[in-house]
């Protein structure tokens, strides 16, 4: 590394605080200073090319440095920045929410700026509907084992990673659990949609002893993220609306990872047939360019808010709630997928990809190869305690940004991936599983534990 890139690792550790980090591990495991990104590609101050297999925490669709976003956002910069939400409007919102209700079903769009505060909205919306409807005793919520929805207090009273919510306990609600309806757990001779049926038993039993409590219940549809990539199939989806419609349950879909392609549909609800009560959005919303999120609700939910009384008003707010820019670059991102047919080029990428990916299978330590639109996962077989962490420098060593969860080895590339690098990735991986199985296995550590 030269002098120049050192100098950069030792401001950024000098002086900030980067995030899903114990920074003390950046002692030996470097930061990576990036000077600028081109498509798929992060360059360093070196010069040295990383392949952004996993988005910049799944937010890049596009790739870096995408001229059709950048000259949106330009254009914005030339007429309005920002301006309050409260009692003014501007056409990019306007635009916007007009387009995610076409698009989904579900309007009167409320923004905020990142994918927790989206599930704080959410959650506080349902509460307070069933409050101002007469029912106050609905007031707690059910998620999925192993769920991930956010890191603010709201959002962790309904994820189950204790990594990230057991120290805050204290300061978080009592909530409920249900099975998770992930593949992997089918017993032998059953089908991914025969867990499904199996576990969503656990939702209606749930329903039926508790649903006088239970405003809502938040799910990642078809892949839960953060868990590790668990995928599970759509009748999950179409069961749990249909339950939600007779226990008088809300159903919130947090989308923040899984919308705009991610699962091979521009939403995932769509490949169950169901629109939820609350569609959370963000990451991909801008492309990944500005920090946007939203929650689009039903009619019946907004009316709800509507009246005289202003304490039945939802007054939840963000300083930079609907900002014109991030609302420019959602719309440019809209446009791109209509007018390039992203969709469809993405089903054709897919099954290219997983082509380069089907020789992983055959390796005698790689378990539950899934794949579901633009997401590729496995679970590798190890007794490595550091796994995740030597994993990832050795691929970035050969040019890949990858960023295990434990033992599992994800991708979830930009949308401009080509051929040369799949190929880079693909023979990367079998690389770097190849020498891990040659090196001694060290003791100690937690293998759950996440990378810096």
């Amino acid at each position: 590394m030269s002098n120049h890139s050192q100098q950069w690792l030792q401001r950024s550790r000098s002086a900030v605080w980067h995030p899903c980090t114990q920074m003390k591990r950046h002692e030996r495991l470097p930061i990576i200073p990036i000077a600028r990104g081109d498509g798929v590609w992060l360059e360093d101050f070196d010069g040295k090319r990383y392949i952004d297999s996993i988005s910049s925490w799944w937010v890049n669709l596009f790739g870096h440095n995408q001229g059709r976003i950048k000259n949106a956002i330009k254009q914005q910069l030339d007429t309005l920045e920002h301006v309050i939400l409260a009692g003014f409007t501007h056409r990019p919102v306007v635009e916007l929410s007009e387009k995610l209700h076409a698009l989904t079903g579900l309007g009167h769009a409320f923004y905020a700026s990142d994918g927790a505060s989206a599930t704080e909205i959410a959650l506080k919306m349902s509460f307070h509907y069933w409050r101002n409807c007469g029912q106050a005793d609905k007031h707690r919520f059910v998620s999925l084992q192993h769920s991930y929805h956010g890191e603010t207090a709201g959002a962790l009273a309904v994820t189950d990673v204790p990594l990230f919510s057991a120290t805050y306990a204290p300061l978080l609600q009592s909530n409920l659990r249900v099975a998770s309806p992930d593949a992997r757990l089918a017993l032998p001779g059953e089908t991914a949609a025969d867990v499904a049926l199996r576990t969503i038993a656990d939702v209606e039993q749930l329903f039926q002893r508790e649903a006088g409590q239970i405003a809502a219940i938040i799910i990642e549809p078809l892949v839960q993220g953060a868990a590790g990539m668990l995928m599970y199939d759509p009748i999950y989806l179409t069961r749990l609306r249909a339950l939600c419609d007779q226990y008088q349950v809300h159903l919130i879909a947090d989308e923040i990872a899984v919308g705009f392609g991610r699962t091979g549909t521009l939403f995932a609800c769509e490949q169950a047939g169901i629109r939820p009560d609350f569609l959370c959005l963000s990451k991909g919303i801008t492309g990944g360019y500005l920090p946007l999120s939203c929650v689009l609700t039903s009619d019946d939910i907004y009316n709800a808010f509507y009246d005289d009384d202003v304490g039945r008003g939802f007054l939840h707010s963000h300083s930079y709630t609907g900002n014109a820019l991030a609302c420019r670059a959602a719309l440019e991102v809209l446009a791109i997928f209509e007018d390039e047919d992203i969709l469809a080029r993405n089903t054709e990428k897919a099954a290219r990809f997983s082509h380069h990916l089907a020789g992983l299978q055959q390796a005698p330590d790689v378990r539950h190869f899934r794949q579901r639109g633009m997401i590729w996962a496995f679970d590798v077989d190890t007794a490595r305690s550091d796994f995740s962490q030597v994993f990832y420098a050795a691929m970035l060593a050969r040019g890949c940004l990858t960023r295990p969860i434990g033992s599992t080895v994800y991708f979830m590339p930009p949308y401009v991936l080509e051929e040369s690098h799949m190929q880079q990735l693909a023979e990367s991986t079998a690389a770097v599983l190849a020498e891990l199985r040659q090196q001694a296995e060290p003791r100690g550590g937690n293998v759950e534990t996440p990378l810096p």
